[in-house]
């Protein structure tokens, strides 16, 4: 199916004739309007009207006649669906997703031997050279325990293997892969990174945060074909979900040529907001070279993102005590605090956003003080700097993104994917300021919502749930998991696209449907305002629209995922 999607979104996005004028309406919509943050409006249409790719006027028919005495060249009747802006996720690897759409997936592996078998079954009639694949995840597992190599070189005993985490953050390699790398007993872990040893100090083929790069490094080059291949595979795959732009959380000066490529070509179904890459060799001369907005908006590059930590399922995440199930460890800085001091003075004079990667609440710390100090020496608090993930966070410090003008990028279903081993991560004192969207909300903290995909599922629906509900999509736990910090459906909406707008400097263009902004918006089979909580993650994308061009309708033999 996904190749057929392929081909007919290339064909429509490419050849469809956009007509001047055109009217939905016999629809339920609904918009935040106005400002971003808590002074946003909800707004309640029934009618749209679009010229030329941008929102003219909303309200009745009657209103819309009366505002805009122009000839309609098309009226389209939505037969009383449902009508949202487009969901802007704001935190994804769209790299990551295609692949992930082309590799072996193991995100629903039970154990380590399932893992292993449904890599085995996938390259079963596959002649590559290496076997590569991403979403495991031993919290999920009968035994919660990190793999080993040995499982994988039942299978894969001459062919090179390397899985990376549901997380992004560890990587699972046979010893042909390290082998390849050169890791041996000898091995010193990198900075940043941690070899896994067994008791009798060879590696268990388990490789964490800066680690991994040591197998990466080995792997086959991505070239832009495999690049352009990958993006159009994810492009394909987010606007079935409703998703209209993302912003692309570290982008490589490969990745860059390629949207800009693809950009020029009119093949960007989706409006990427794109952060480079803080580790690319190339960032002072793409620094140099000025911000990038093309002029259908379609592709926009001002952000850097910089790395902090590594991620608390893999014990990654840099806190400021020891892990309550780890005592030996407070889990790695992959980028050294003097490293970020070198980043943030060359990107903020450039007029760059920071988005810095922080999760334990050591790392958040830090990149706070690294941002309270940037203002005092070079400036920069007016490009809107942010947090990404402000996964746990000191009670102390959550004020401090008031104070300091810190966007928190957040992802709801982290929450309801975590709460399985968050709590063992951390103890319960530490919950008090993780996963804190409503106590960031209260005190007027713009939060910008994603999923991280493929780290998470890309659904956004499956976020405003996690949002809502605290609950996953089997309603566990009742009542919802420190319901405490539980979104309004108001608020969720807001974080997925207009405050989701806001955090990339794109509010005037983006991520609501008012007068003067692009017509991005989707159609849904249910109004998730007039349905019970539990069924939010259901919704279901009938049609999605990128500039009031219909890049995407749902074929009457797809079904929810």
């Amino acid at each position: 199916m996904l190749a057929t999607l392929l081909l007919g979104l290339s064909a429509s996005h490419s050849s469809t004739v956009m007509a001047d004028t055109v009217l939905y309406h016999n629809f339920t919509g609904y918009t935040l309007s106005g400002e971003p943050g808590n002074n946003a409006e909800l707004k309640q249409f029934e009618a749209l009207l679009v010229i030329d790719g941008k929102v003219s006027a909303i309200g009745s028919v009657a209103s819309i006649q009366q505002q805009v005495p122009r000839e309609i060249d098309r009226k389209v009747d939505l037969a009383g669906k449902t009508l949202l802006p487009g969901i802007i996720d704001a935190h994804g690897h769209m790299l990551g997703l295609g692949e992930n759409l082309m590799q072996a997936d193991v995100r629903d592996a039970t154990s380590e031997a399932d893992a292993v078998q449904r890599v085995a079954d996938f390259y079963r009639d596959q002649t590559v050279e290496w076997a590569i694949g991403r979403g495991w995840n031993q919290e999920n597992w009968d035994v919660r325990a990190f793999p080993s190599r040995q499982s994988l070189d039942e299978f894969f005993a001459d062919q090179p293997v390397w899985l990376t985490r549901v997380d992004g953050h560890a990587g699972w390699a046979n010893s042909k892969a390290l082998e390849l790398a050169g890791i041996t007993a000898e091995t010193v872990s990198p900075e940043g990174g941690e070899i896994i040893r067994d008791d009798s100090g060879e590696p268990t083929g388990v490789l964490i945060d800066n680690a991994m790069a040591l197998v990466e490094s080995k792997l086959p080059a991505k070239d832009a074909s495999y690049i352009e291949k990958a993006l159009k595979t994810a492009f394909a795959h987010l606007v079935t979900e409703g998703i209209t732009g993302v912003h692309d959380a570290g982008v490589d000066a490969a990745n860059l040529e390629v949207y800009q490529q693809l950009a020029a070509a009119g093949e960007m179904p989706v409006r990427v907001y794109a952060m480079l890459s803080a580790t690319e060799p190339k960032l002072p001369e793409l620094l140099a070279n000025g911000p990038i907005t093309t002029a259908d908006d379609s592709l926009t590059v001002r952000s850097v993102k910089i790395y902090t930590d590594g991620a608390l399922g893999s014990r990654g995440a840099a806190l400021i005590e020891p892990y309550s199930d780890a005592a030996h460890t407070r889990g790695l800085l992959v980028t050294q605090p003097e490293v970020l001091e070198q980043l943030f003075n060359l990107v903020i004079p450039h007029g760059f956003q920071i988005n810095i990667h922080a999760i334990g609440d050591r790392a958040n710390r830090i990149a706070l003080d690294k941002f309270a100090s940037a203002y005092e020496t070079i400036g920069g608090r007016n490009l809107r700097h942010r947090v990404e993930h402000a996964q746990v966070v000191h009670p102390d410090d959550i004020p401090r993104f008031k104070e300091l003008d810190i966007i928190a990028s957040m992802q709801p279903t982290h929450a309801t994917s975590d709460k399985n081993m968050a709590e063992d991560r951390l103890g319960k004192e530490r919950m008090r300021g993780a996963y804190a969207w409503q106590t960031f909300l209260a005190q007027d903290t713009i939060v910008a919502a994603g999923s991280d995909f493929p780290v998470e599922l890309s659904n956004p629906f499956f976020g405003v749930h996690a949002a809502v509900t605290r609950q996953d999509r089997d309603n566990a736990p009742q009542g919802g998991w420190y319901a405490h910090e539980a979104m309004t459906l108001e608020q969720a909406l807001r974080t997925f696209t207009l405050d989701a707008a806001y955090a990339s400097g794109q509010e005037q263009q983006l991520g609501s449907i008012e007068p003067g902004k692009w017509a991005d918006f989707i159609v849904l089979d249910q109004d998730p305002f007039a349905v019970s909580s539990d069924k939010l993650w259901r919704a279901n994308v009938l049609a999605t629209y990128v500039a009031g061009e219909q890049v995407y309708e749902q074929t009457t033999n797809e079904t929810q995922e």
